[in-house]
Parts: C-alpha cells; structure tokens; sequence
C-alpha cells in the first residue's frame, strides 16, 4: 500500500465535526460539505479559524472573490445537509440551498438556521496546498444554540458522540449495587430480577447504565458498573460470563405482511425486502452476518432503539432480525406485530452477565448475582 492509500486510510479513523462551508456576495452563493476544519487562534484582532475546500469545488472560487465564509458545524441530526451540498442528495430544484432554511450572517454568508453552530469569517488568507485551498478566516460573528450534539463523520460513516462516565474508583456507597445492562433487553430482564430482591433483602441502592455493547465493556473496565448485562462477543479475558439464556433469531413482521402467514420464514425470502435494522452494535452486524452466502439484505431503515425498529414495522415499512421478544405483540401505537421464527439454521448469540475478572464484589452485588442464579439456573462452575 503506497504512503497515500497509507493516508487516506489512517485519516478516516480521525472523528471530526461535519461542516458545512458557505459564502455569498458579489460573486454568488455557494455551499460545500468539508471535514477539515479547526480553530487557529483565539488571540490577535480577531479568532482565526482555517478550512480546507477541495480547489475543483466551485465554493472554492466563490469564497476567494467573495472574501468571506461560513462554517456551519451540523447537528446530528442534520446529516441530509451534509449529503445535499456534497452530492449525494440532489433538491428537487436543484438548488441546494432549497433543502434547508438559511439566515445572513453579519458578512452576508449565509447561515443554516439552526445548525450546532457557526461561525462567520473574513477570508485572511489562503493557500493552495495540493487539491486543496486552506484558508484562513477572521472570525466576524458567532451564533451557538442552545443545545444538541455534532455530527460526526469517523470511519467513512456519521455518527453522534456518546458520553463516557469517568471512572469511580471511590464508591460514596459501598452497598451500592452497579449494574449495566444492554438498552434492548433492560426494560426485558432487570425490573422483575430487583422485585424479586427487594422482596427478599428490602430496599436498594441501584446505580443503573444502559447503553450498547461498547459503552458497557467500557464502565466495566473502568469501574463505574460492576456488573453487565451484554452480548458474549468480544469479552476480553479480562471479563468473565455467565450465560443466562440462548436467544434465537426470529423475523418480525407486520400483522398484514405475505410472509405473516409463513410458520417460518427463510433467510432467502428476506434478502430483498426492505429490512428495519435495529442499528446497534453488536446486533447489527450480528443480524447482516446471517446474510452472508445469500445476498446483500436491503436496509431501507436504521435505528437505535428498540420500539422504533418495532413500530417501523408494524406501519408496513419493512421486516427486522430480533432477539428479544417482549410478551406485548403491539407496538407503541397500537399496531400489531407478528413474530415468525426462522427456517434457516443460524447460530444463536448468549446473553451473558458479565464481571471483571478477580475484582471482588460487595454484598448487593452478590447477592443480584445469587438471585440470577436461582431465576435463570445459572451453572457458576
């Protein structure tokens, strides 16, 4: 691999902020979708911040005649800006700048009008360095909101920061019983396992964190839960596991979809039907991985959470891969579902409750694990 491809491929495991670069006056309007940009200084006559537009680009020109420009750093949930000015989404007008509200800037660049934030420059200089122009901008006019997150663009895909917990080395509470759990099966397991233990030692301090594979490996690691409830891939040999139940793949549908009628349903009648992805590490690529040797499954919809990917479905927008089946065949709406299991064979994936190796536990906490034990007939060998 030459030291370019090296580059490019080091560079996409960078996250950065998704911007969006646009500037207007005599020369026109124009808008570009950029990832390199970052602050210069805070000191001097005014912030200087730089950006990178591709020399090709027609924003480049426009920006140098016009002498000015706006970045605007999206939200996460703004991505459809992001793929309309670099592309890969067209406006019905063909306009760009159709698919958004803009507001003017003190130098007349346009802002989108609810972006993360923004800032409104003169150009101070610039530079062509390579493809790209990098120019550097005096910065004339801020605007922040209020709240939100940024879109991230890391690993040639978007994405939204997640909050990780710093480490508690020091327990405030030493009964008090940290348990993580994955967001897809919490609301399925934990609130009758608790019942259960408060009938039998009374009330109880609970320190709970939902959350995706990831972040939980991550708390327990660092000490902030002592305990999780997660998927037994990738544990580490630092993490033990007890499996406390073998979860089939079935296929949910529609009460009204063809395949409902179907005692079970085949891997080979679902590769090229639209699919309601529940977009959660690890079931995500667990359930495209069933897939492989059959075809590329047709994800019309993704999603995080767990109702979303249900009540997608029930509204006739596609079929999903799931594990867990709650004992409601409704949806929050009031749709109905059908669960169908699958006629292919697959391996299943282990729900596990996993520790850290050798890290003691404290009382509420043993006692969460022996009551486990006796409701899920745990083998601790």
């Amino acid at each position: 691999m030459d030291i370019r491809a090296q580059f490019l491929q080091a560079m996409s495991c960078a996250a950065n902020t998704v911007n969006v670069v646009t500037t207007d006056g005599a020369a026109g309007r124009a808008g570009v979708t950029v990832s390199a940009m970052a602050s210069v200084s805070a000191d001097g006559d005014a912030p200087t911040m730089l950006v990178c537009v591709h020399h090709l680009a027609a924003a480049a020109q426009t920006i140098l005649d016009n002498g000015c420009f706006c970045t605007n750093i999206l939200r996460d949930d703004q991505s459809f800006i992001s793929d309309t000015f670099a592309g890969r989404l067209k406006t019905e007008d063909g306009d760009k700048f159709s698919c958004v509200d803009w507001v003017p800037m003190k130098t007349g660049a346009p802002r989108v009008r609810d972006p993360l934030t923004a800032f409104d420059c003169t150009v101070k200089t610039s530079e062509r360095v390579g493809t790209h122009f990098v120019f550097i901008g005096e910065v004339q006019d801020i605007f922040v909101a209020t709240g939100g997150s940024p879109l991230i663009f890391a690993n040639r895909t978007y994405g939204s920061p997640v909050t990780i917990s710093p480490p508690r080395r020091q327990r405030a509470e030493p009964g008090t019983l940290r348990i993580g759990t994955l967001h897809t099966f919490g609301p399925y397991l934990l609130p009758s396992i608790i019942r259960k233990l408060e009938d039998e030692v009374g009330p109880i301090d609970l320190d709970l964190h939902e959350g995706d594979q990831r972040e939980l490996l991550e708390l327990l690691r660092a000490g902030t839960i002592d305990l999780a409830f997660v998927y037994d891939f990738d544990l580490g040999s630092d993490v033990t596991a007890l499996t406390v139940s073998e979860l089939p793949t079935y296929v949910l549908l529609a009460e009204n979809d063809p395949l409902a009628g179907k005692g079970a349903v085949a891997l080979a009648d679902l590769v090229d039907r639209p699919m309601v992805l529940l977009d959660a590490p690890p079931s995500r690529d667990y359930f495209l991985s069933l897939f492989d040797g059959i075809g590329e499954p047709q994800v019309a919809y993704r999603t995080g959470t767990f109702e979303m990917v249900r009540g997608m479905v029930a509204h006739g927008l596609g079929y999903s891969l799931l594990a867990t089946k709650p004992a409601s065949a409704m949806s929050y709406d009031g749709k109905a579902l059908v669960t169908r299991p699958l006629a292919d064979s697959v391996e299943t994936s282990r729900l596990v409750l996993s520790q850290r190796r050798d890290v003691p536990l404290n009382k509420s906490t043993e006692a969460f694990v022996w009551h486990c034990v006796q409701i899920f007939g745990l083998d601790m060998d």
